[in-house]
């Protein structure tokens, strides 16, 4: 075993994480935390942010928070500036922070307002945050120390056709194919690109769905684990992916959905 007992030791990363104060964002964050990764979390609430902080306080990662709102360049800008100030680098970057569609409205009566907002956040956020976090692992490969993971958390709405949710469905297409070409780019940096595809997780963007009856009776004959997602499933992926374990694998979209699409 040579070689291999500390490979997915992260003792000396640093990770980044949009939204990463609740739901999928926070299990990653906690995964990685566990592992020794030092994590800051970029989110809009400063009490969520203290909240998700003060549950990871006692790894042996160190977290750091900021207040950021992915729709803004500069406020990305401006978290990206404090974390270099605390940890002196960022390893990893997880474009986790998104808004869901809620499929409530039809189509055509899509307003140009809702269809810039879902842009807004989940697509031009993700661009934001990778740009800020691939310039500096470009610089830092350049000046001899070539490392860097770029980690979009995308959705099943990206593959399968979502009524009422065409919008929130096109922005996570875009992802998959944003991840694939910063992959083949960035790759002579030593910087992997992939997506995250989550299935049905249970999280705040999901809670209304998961609370109603007949959506928990119609899909969950569907999904062959016979159980929702929970966060901490996205943990493994993500401590594998911030590893030397993944230097090889990029431009890769990875399906978690308990076998939902298999079936």
């Amino acid at each position: 075993m040579s070689g291999f007992e500390n490979i997915f030791d992260l003792s000396g990363r640093v990770a980044v994480i949009t939204g990463g104060n609740g739901g999928i964002g926070l299990g990653i964050a906690q995964a990685l935390t566990a592992a020794g990764c030092n994590v800051s979390i970029w989110g809009r609430n400063v009490e969520k942010n203290k909240s998700a902080a003060a549950r990871m306080a006692d790894g042996p990662g160190k977290v750091d928070t900021r207040v950021c709102d992915v729709t803004d360049p500069a406020s990305v800008k401006a978290a990206m500036n404090g974390t270099l100030e605390i940890f002196g680098r960022v390893d990893g970057c997880f474009a986790n922070a998104g808004i869901g569609g809620g499929g409530r409205r039809a189509f055509i009566d899509r307003t140009e307002d809702e269809w810039r907002q879902m842009f807004a956040t989940n697509l031009d956020g993700v661009f934001h945050a990778f740009q800020v976090a691939a310039r500096h692992m470009t610089e830092r490969a350049n000046a001899g120390d070539p490392f860097g993971r770029l980690v979009a958390t995308s959705s099943l709405a990206s593959l399968f056709g979502t009524a009422r949710n065409e919008h929130y469905a096109a922005t996570k297409a875009a992802i998959n194919a944003l991840v694939r070409a910063l992959a083949v780019e960035l790759a002579r940096h030593g910087v992997t690109a992939n997506a995250i595809l989550p299935g049905w997780i249970m999280s705040d963007m999901t809670a209304g769905l998961m609370a109603n009856e007949k959506f928990v009776a119609n899909v969950m004959p569907r999904i062959p684990v016979r159980r929702f997602g929970e966060p901490s499933d996205f943990g493994g992926i993500a401590v594998y992916l911030m590893s030397k374990a993944s230097s090889y694998h990029t431009a890769d979209c990875f399906v978690i959905d308990g076998g939902y699409t298999a079936f």
